[in-house]
Parts: structure tokens; sequence; C-alpha cells
């Protein structure tokens, strides 16, 4: 049973148009009407990465007259196995930038919205506040719940959408007529204990198949059409080739959409999801040294014990010799304590630095006293000591 539609009117289409557009003026339930509310729509797109380069190209092929593209990346080489809307021409390019470009090579009648900006609570409600539906392919859980809190406080349609490695998962939160994204995820999970798709990975065609559903949640909405994902919450396996469905409810008690909200204006939602390896209250941040300095150190006549805490699949591309992996979960567990030794410096690394960071904070609380995070991690190293090296 479909909903009101968003868009309740259109504008009338050229005749170029209705050619262009005429296997969706085809099917009932769209029809010439549908497609002129299609026109008039407003879209906005946070992230032009793996899940929104599906989504740009869709709302743009399907007539969406305004996009709004919400980045502030640029393209590099690790995107392109995965985010389709750029190509290798465009490393180095602003992500909105190449979008743009790309979104016109498909409809050059579609009305672009660069919004090169990191969202924030400063700005947030004033860019989506102009926009029908809001399609987040956003990658960190900060960005996800500010997107989240801004449209229950706007009353936008909020369709989200999550991969990593072979799974994913999507649902369209929109509080007052179904759950909001903090009704059914009411805390952001422990700091680091959910890895990024630049540190656990992203199967490439896995983002077309999410991305793809989102466009067509977006797309339903905006038309009235069919049953929106709405208090359902679709889980894909790509191994197995399954999709599930899974009901949610609105939480009642819901701190943002609850009879009784207490978050009633946008927080800082970095503080909130916590930042792997940051200082507690009171306490003193990790020591850290630059890769140089690492490295120096390393050659000395007593060197100090090297610590890889990546998983093994990232130290087979790239790996500083005489390393000793010992994963980042083992120090969690408190299991890593046991073979350390207490009376030589510690030295740990990872990628970029986050995840060395947790780990020497992890032992430094475990009682070992001369430990550091090696600054910039891997890729650090790979620039400035052993360029021969592959980044990843």
């Amino acid at each position: 049973m479909g909903r009101q539609p968003i868009v309740r009117s259109g504008r009338e289409l050229s005749g170029p148009e209705i050619t262009r557009y005429a296997r969706h003026v085809l099917i009932p339930g769209v029809g010439l009407e549908g497609q002129e509310r299609l026109v008039a729509a407003k879209v906005l797109v946070v992230g032009a990465g793996g899940l929104g380069s599906p989504a740009l190209l869709y709302l743009a092929a399907a007539g969406v007259g305004t996009i709004g593209i919400v980045d502030t990346d640029v393209v590099d080489l690790t995107n392109l196995h995965r985010q389709v809307i750029h190509s290798e021409a465009d490393i180095g390019r602003p992500k909105t930038e190449s979008a743009e470009a790309a979104v016109h090579r498909v409809n050059p009648h579609v009305s672009v919205i660069r919004h090169d900006v990191r969202l924030d609570s400063r700005n947030a409600l004033e860019v989506i506040k102009d926009y029908d539906v809001v399609v987040d392919g956003s990658d960190n859980f900060p960005t996800r719940y500010l997107v989240g809190d801004a449209c229950v406080m706007l009353g936008k349609p909020h369709v989200w959408g999550s991969i990593l490695r072979f799974d994913g998962q999507v649902s369209v939160w929109w509080a007052g007529h179904g759950p909001c994204y903090r009704c059914v995820f009411p805390q952001p999970p422990p700091p680091g204990s959910v890895p990024s798709c630049a540190e656990g990975g992203v199967l490439g065609v896995l983002c077309a198949a999410i991305g793809s559903v989102q466009s067509t949640e977006a797309i339903k909405l905006l038309l009235g059409i069919g049953e929106p994902l709405v208090g359902r919450l679709l889980v894909h396996d790509a191994l197995a080739q399954t999709w599930d469905t899974l009901t949610v409810r609105a939480d009642p008690d819901c701190p943002v959409c609850g009879t009784h909200p207490s978050v009633i204006e946008l927080i800082d939602y970095v503080e909130f999801c916590g930042v792997p390896g940051a200082a507690a209250a009171g306490e003193e941040p990790v020591p850290t040294v630059t890769v140089r300095e690492a490295a120096d150190a390393l050659a000395a006549t007593d060197p100090p014990l090297l610590v890889d805490v990546r998983g093994e699949q990232e130290r087979a591309i790239a790996a500083i010799p005489g390393a000793v992996p010992i994963h980042l979960d083992l120090f969690r567990s408190g299991a890593a304590f046991a073979g350390l030794p207490r009376d030589r410096r510690i030295l740990i690394h990872c990628k970029v630095g986050g995840r060395s960071a947790e780990a020497a904070r992890l032992a430094l609380r475990a009682g070992f006293a001369d430990v550091a995070s090696v600054d910039g991690g891997m890729l650090a190293w790979i620039e400035q000591i052993d360029p021969a090296q592959t980044p990843y």
C-alpha cells in the first residue's frame, strides 16, 4: 500500500523529456504525473562514494530534477573498485566535482548542488532543510547519527544504507511514520569495534546492490508508490545471496523522536560516538612518535619492539620489516600482554594511527610504562621511509 507522495505536484514535461522518460511514463503508478513529480523533486545524497555512486547515477537517470551532493573528500585510486561514478582521470579531484560531471553525462537536465562541506551540528539543518528526501551513503557513525537526528528534527525521510565486506543493510528511517535511526541503534558501537571499509575492506559490487535499493526507496517515497522500507531493516548477505527482512519499531523512549525527547538540538557527534584511542576525561594522551623517529629507533643498537596490530590481509599488502604481528583484538581481550616485554620500549603501528593509539592506551592501562603509537602508521611509513611498498 502506497503513501501520499512527498512531491505533490510537478511541472509539465517537454516533448524530448517525455521521450527520455517514456519507459517510466508507461508504468502504472508512475505515469506522466509521477515523472513530472520526479523532475520537480529535490534529493540530497550524503557521500559521493560507494553507496552514493549508484544512487547518484540512478537518481539522475530517473530524472530527479535537483540532486545535492555532500562530500569533502577527493578521488583516490583505492576508491575506484567500487565508486563507479569516478574514473582514474578523476584521481585527486574533489568527489563532488567528479560526481557532478558524471551526473551531467547521464542526464544534462539535472540540476546539481555541490555541498563541499563536512556535515556537522552547525550546518546540517541548513544543508538538509530544502530537500525532499535524504539518501545517506556516509561511511562513519558520527555522520550517520548526525543525519538521522537532523532528519527527525526536519521531518525528512532518511534513506540509510551501510556496507562492510560482503554484508549490507538498508532501511528508511522516518519519525512519525516509523522508527528513526536512533530507535534501532540507540548507542554507537564501542570506538574501534567496527572496522571501516578502509580497514576491513568491502566487495565493490555490494555497493551497487545496496545503493540501488536506496535509489528505489527514494523514488517510491517521492511518488508515494509501493511500500517503503519504513519499519523494516533489509539485510543482505552477498556470499549467501540472501535478503532478510527484520521488523523494527519506533521506540517511545527514543531520545530524539520519542514521547519526551531529550535531544532537541544537534550535538557533538564525534564526541557522542567516541574516537578510537581517545583519552578519557582527565587522562593523558597516548605518546606518539613520527615514522622518521620510529625508523631511527629501529636502526639503533638497542631497538624497541615494533608491534603491528593490523590484520593478515593488510600485512600481505605492505609491512615494516621486523614488526611483530599482534592483532588489536588481542589487546582488547588482554591476551597480548602476556607475551610483551615490560623491560623494553614498545612501538605500535597500524594503517594510519587510530588502531595503534587504542592498542597503546590499553597497554599503558595494563602497566606497560614505555609504549608509543606510530603517528600516520603504515601509510606514512610508505610515503616517508619506504616508497617502494604499495599503499592501500
